[in-house]
């Protein structure tokens, strides 16, 4: 059984308190985007994990998708041995939640090819255990995400008439570095209500607060976001804590000199 993980981005991202168990609080929309990695399971005699495209920094025992199916097992015994196979295509370190994206769908993968009878809150238990934007994936819908981003609310919002480019520049950030250099800030207005306004406001109003401490340290993200809007984007940010920038265009933008150092993906 073959499924396609999609990426998401991050339209605002406040770090708004800095929790008791060592985790943050923050607030941000995630929406869903068109580029995709290939997962396959097929049942095998072991477990095992493969992976091809881009390259997957750790071992392979250490995969979330290994990790979701450890989860599984553990509540459903009978579940045989599978072999799993990823082609990576989402950048990775790019504030897209590609690995998060993974282990949802395996989880909603191994649902349905096993027939476990897991409704879409049960995968998406499992899926927090996995990471906090994992959950996300299960209903794969906008959402206004909050506490440690793995709480939702839905929200309306449709970016179908407007061409979303993001471009990946030669850069990785970790979370870590994102988090150390952000002072949580409480919010007077949220993103949930910041993103009813024109898309023309956005620019404004929405803010992403690990930009400007990333932008110091990786000036060429900086430089990534300026060209979006030199090339007429309405609004551009970084996706969640980098080191991807989306830019909103009411038409589809020419960045081919971007192409030149950076993997662009148009549309998405």
């Amino acid at each position: 059984m073959i499924v396609f993980p999609n990426a998401k981005i991050n339209i605002g991202l406040n770090v708004t308190a800095r929790r008791p168990d060592g985790y943050h609080d923050l607030e941000t929309v995630f929406y869903p985007v068109k580029i995709y990695d290939v997962l396959e399971v097929i049942k095998a005699d072991e477990l095992s994990f493969q992976s091809s495209g881009l390259d997957i920094p750790g071992r392979p025992e250490d995969n979330l998708c290994i990790q979701g199916y450890h989860l599984l097992k553990k509540d459903f015994p009978k579940l045989p041995p599978v072999k799993i196979h990823l082609h990576k295509n989402v950048p990775i370190g790019a504030g897209l939640g590609g690995g998060s994206a993974n282990a949802a769908f395996f989880i909603k993968l191994m649902n349905e090819k096993f027939e476990l009878g897991m409704d879409e809150d049960a995968m998406m238990d499992y899926a927090r255990l996995l990471g906090a934007d994992c959950a996300f994936f299960i209903n794969n819908r906008p959402v206004f995400a909050f506490e440690k981003g793995d709480e939702f609310e839905p929200v309306k919002l449709d970016l179908s008439n407007y061409h979303v480019a993001l471009v990946m520049p030669d850069a990785h950030v970790s979370t870590a570095e994102a988090y150390r250099g952000v002072k949580p800030t409480p919010v007077k207005e949220t993103v949930y209500d910041l993103v009813n306004m024109p898309l023309t406001a956005w620019k404004k109003h929405i803010r992403n607060d690990f930009e400007a401490h990333i932008f110091n340290n990786h000036p060429v993200i900086r430089g990534v976001k300026a060209s979006l809007y030199e090339r007429g984007a309405l609004y551009a940010s970084m996706s969640g804590s980098g080191a991807s920038v989306f830019g909103i265009f009411e038409s589809k933008p020419d960045l081919k000199d971007l192409e030149e150092t950076c993997r662009v993906f148009y549309n998405v």
